[in-house]
């Protein structure tokens, strides 16, 4: 695959290729993560299928922290590459990993602590609660691991080195899908074993993540050997970018923990079926997300070099991406949701999980071009570095879509819940969309 320039080379084309390693990579990682489904829904039980699902809304949250982060960063590193600013490009790389190992051991403290409390406010049905919990634990000892792993291919991202993190990703879910079958069919260790496996995975990706770009940064020739390994002013700056990004990137996992309790009162059959919808869901926006994350790095490249008119273009070209990818996923899924849902589940042995995914995927898989739509347009934002409208369309999104699951699904039923997502994605571009009619985005620069 040519490696394309994102300052020089035609904007369409130098999104689209370098956002293909993305999504597909992205695809890795959902692939392996829906292993965990995918096994302990066919070898153990419909009520492991349901545990790990309950674990899954709130895992999700702390890596798209790590991706949010990663991505509020690579703003400020993509800047930094633009402008030829070498020196400062690897300051702010060593800032960031820095900063986010030792956020990720803060996480690892509050999840080990707080683990059961959030189960029982996530109203955890009773049936699955212990496998559940145990799920949690393990994962919660990894988590420095799978935090760091995600920080890294954010890095790797706004070097515009978006084939590593896929050839990694090849790797890690290849070794993820092994482990998981020897620890269930082999050892006989259920969900324990697919925690497992997940974590010594991405932990062997991640030491190998950082063994890579330690010397990929060795690449970029600086007018000093010295480098200084910590800058405060670079982390305010990441902070300013990062913590917006975190909410965006979590709206989704956020808004899915909110309303597990919602899901959860309809039993641990609604909630396999559900479990399984949502992980097909979680593939269909990779393409829309891994686009916007694409457009965020091109913009910030090009924000830095001074090219106010090749953002616009880019941006306007990913429309066209986005149409392509959205009018292939619905037809795929109207024409193969049956098929899809029985992956995860027996027809014959979960009559009510497997009607409710199919239920499920047939409404959501109309609607994934709003999510695209928001991404690219968000990512204009996030690498411009305006960030104010961007969180408030972002957490707009986020209380459409807790209210109406909320509020409604005691009349509608549990589709209540996933009715709000294309609302919530619809009101979250209207905003940001109308913003960036203004063009007050491109007066901002983050780095100097």
């Amino acid at each position: 695959m040519k490696e394309y320039d994102m300052l020089k080379d035609n904007p369409g084309k130098s999104l689209l290729f370098f956002a293909l390693p993305m999504i597909l990579g992205n695809l890795f990682q959902q692939f392996y993560n829906m292993a965990d489904s995918i096994i302990v829904g066919k070898f153990v039980s419909e009520e492991a299928l349901a545990s790990v699902g309950a674990s899954y809304s709130l895992t999700t949250v702390f890596i798209m922290i790590a991706i949010g982060g990663g991505i509020g960063s690579s703003v400020i590193i993509s800047q930094y590459l633009g402008a030829k600013e070498y020196e400062k490009m690897k300051t702010s790389v060593y800032t960031a990993l820095i900063s986010f190992m030792i956020l990720s051991l803060f996480m690892l403290i509050f999840g080990t602590v707080a683990k059961e409390r959030l189960l029982l406010l996530l109203n955890t049905p009773a049936n699955i609660f212990d496998d559940a919990l145990l799920y949690l634990t393990i994962y919660f000892i990894g988590l420095p691991f799978l935090f760091m792993y995600n920080i890294f291919a954010s890095v790797f991202n706004a070097l515009g080195k978006s084939k590593i993190p896929l050839y990694l990703l090849i790797f890690s879910s290849i070794l993820n899908v092994i482990l998981d079958l020897f620890m269930v069919l082999v050892l006989h260790m259920g969900v324990a074993g697919v925690a497992i496996a997940t974590v010594i995975a991405q932990g062997i990706s991640a030491v190998i993540s950082y063994i890579i770009l330690i010397n990929t940064l060795k690449n970029y020739v600086t007018e000093t050997k010295y480098i200084e390994k910590f800058n405060k002013s670079m982390l305010k700056k990441m902070i300013f970018v990062a913590v917006p990004s975190i909410l965006q990137q979590s709206i989704v996992s956020i808004g899915m923990v909110l309303v597990q309790s919602v899901v959860n009162g309809f039993g641990s059959s609604v909630l396999a079926g559900y479990s399984a919808g949502t992980r097909i869901e979680s593939i269909c926006i990779v393409p829309m997300i891994a686009t916007g994350n694409a457009i965020s790095t091109f913009t910030a490249q090009n924000l830095g070099a001074g090219q106010l008119d090749r953002v616009r273009e880019g941006y306007y070209s990913g429309y066209r991406i986005i149409v392509s990818f959205a009018a292939v996923i619905a037809v795929i899924i109207a024409l193969f949701y049956r098929p899809i849902i029985s992956i995860f589940l027996d027809v014959e042995n979960g009559s009510l999980a497997f009607n409710t995914g199919i239920r499920y995927l047939k409404f959501i898989g109309y609607f994934f071009v709003f999510i695209g739509f928001k991404s690219i347009t968000d990512g204009v934002l996030r690498g411009s570095g305006d960030m104010l409208l961007f969180t408030i369309s972002n957490l707009v999104n986020l209380s459409i879509r807790v209210f109406v699951a909320f509020y409604f699904s005691p009349k509608w039923g549990v589709q209540a819940v996933w009715y709000a997502i294309p609302m919530g994605w619809a009101a979250n571009y209207i905003i940001s969309f109308s913003y960036y009619l203004t063009g007050r985005w491109s007066r901002k620069r983050i780095v100097t």
